[in-house]
């Protein structure tokens, strides 16, 4: 009688036994299923501001580069400040959609930096060639605190 009530037994609670087995295995793979999606989530965070950054990076040196060329003079001349101009237009998107990843004070350094890079441009017209590094420094130095904000905003997201 006593083995029939052990094999009752088993019979009646290992199903169960493997039913909550089968709970606990998926609710460990739900959890790590969310901690994958976050961990993709952060990638894709991440390399979205990374090409964001190399956006504004690239339109910032095309704004110097333009500027050169404007201030060299030549038949090129008009069509490099149309460029430069564009290319600060470019800038000041980029730099806006940056803003949005970092302190309240960032959109405002950003805009400052935008206007210093149109206002060189239309400085670039009248300006020697030989002076068009002395009209890049406030603008340098509003440069490299956004490129700091880039790569602290990239390394919060790793």
């Amino acid at each position: 009688m006593t083995d029939r009530r052990v094999r009752d037994t088993l019979i009646t609670f290992f199903p169960m036994f493997i039913a909550t087995i089968s709970v606990v295995a998926m609710l460990y793979q739900s959890w790590l299923f969310a901690r994958s999606d976050e961990v993709m989530q952060r990638a894709v965070d991440r390399g979205e501001i990374m090409r964001a950054c190399k956006d504004v990076i690239d339109a910032y040196f095309q704004v110097r580069l333009k500027v050169g060329m404007n201030a060299a003079g030549g038949p090129g001349a008009s069509v490099a400040a149309t460029e430069a101009t564009s290319a600060v237009a470019k800038f000041g998107s980029v730099g806006t959609y940056l803003a949005n990843f970092n302190e309240e004070g960032a959109r405002e350094r950003y805009t400052r930096l935008a206007h210093e890079l149109a206002r060189i441009v239309l400085a670039a017209r009248a300006t020697q060639s030989s002076e068009v590094e002395k009209l890049f420094g406030s603008a340098d130095g509003l440069f490299a605190g956004l490129n700091d904000d880039c790569v602290r905003t990239a390394r919060t997201l790793i």
